[in-house]
């Protein structure tokens, strides 16, 4: 479909690989108006969809990073109280009913817009980026399920609001818990995992162009060897990144057992994960050493 190359195209200026499967769900999403559920480990880059979408398409990302005890109210608006008063102070010699009072107080210059009125109230269709929802509670997911049913708010000082242009939204979940089932009909779902080695080696070419040839590929055979040990947090491809970045900064050519003792605190940031692969890192590199011959 022309429409799917369009959408890659797109996304691979903005530098960033998609496989197929997220194309498929990011196209669907959009043409059909319906949140995009996306999960996986952390660092495989779900929220970095929400960025690359804004950009392709040239509108603003707004983003609600969600945690435990979010409310409602911090999500949608709150009122700036501290304006209110100094502007009722200010006006105490205007001789006004305590409707124009009240009026004049809840007027929307005196409006904090949070995320999810901002993504509504937008004059053009934003993406919103609801960041792992899976941190905040029960009571704030079930807020969720009728905004993103009906598109429309109601401030009681002032009426309701109603998304002249509905939002692209993405939704990204660590699996910290589980979704209700509700949330997730109301979703189209993707999953991102790992990558494999062709689609992790084509990232770093494509975020480093400056990166050596050679050590771009030992550093994603290490990083593939790496995810099959025993490990407590488990690196994704933003940790393969900062290490790429930081050995091409070193104007390293080539991984020996030194530099990757030295630099390991960028990819594992664990203790017990550090230990343990210092243990190994001979055999790790071994693995790495076989294959670099075998390609």
């Amino acid at each position: 479909m022309q429409q799917l190359q369009d959408l890659q195209s797109q996304l691979q200026q903005q530098g960033y690989i998609a496989d197929s499967s997220i194309l498929m769900s990011v196209y669907l999403c959009q043409q059909l108006q319906r949140p995009l559920l996306v999960e996986g480990p952390p660092g495989v880059g779900k929220t970095e969809i929400a960025k690359v979408l804004a950009k392709a398409y040239d509108t603003q990302l707004i983003r609600l990073q969600c945690y435990e005890g979010l409310s409602a109210e911090q999500a949608l608006y709150e009122w700036n109280y501290q304006a209110q008063l100094l502007a009722l102070k200010m006006a105490e010699t205007e001789q006004w009913s305590f409707e124009e009072k009240e009026n004049f107080i809840f007027d929307e210059k005196f409006l904090l817009k949070r995320p999810l009125l901002q993504a509504i109230s937008s004059p053009k269709s934003p993406v919103l980026l609801i960041d792992e929802v899976d941190r905040a509670d029960e009571a704030f997911e079930s807020f969720l399920l009728e905004l993103l049913s009906d598109w429309q708010i109601s401030i009681p000082e002032m009426g309701s609001v109603k998304a002249e242009f509905i939002p692209t939204v993405v939704i990204t979940s660590n699996r910290v818990r589980d979704l209700s089932d509700a949330l997730r009909r109301r979703c189209f779902y993707l999953w991102i995992d790992y990558p494999e080695f062709d689609k992790e080696l084509q990232i770093v070419q494509q975020k480093i162009p400056q990166i050596d040839e050679k050590l771009g590929v030992q550093i994603c055979q290490f990083m593939q060897q790496l995810r099959q040990q025993k490990l407590d947090k488990v690196p994704g491809i933003a940790e393969t990144l900062d290490w790429a970045m930081a050995l091409a900064a070193l104007h390293i050519d080539h991984l020996d057992k030194k530099i990757v003792k030295d630099t390991l605190g960028i990819v594992l940031k664990d203790w017990k994960d550090i230990r343990s692969t210092q243990m190994s890192l001979s055999e790790l590199l071994e693995k790495v050493g076989a294959v670099s011959k075998m390609g």
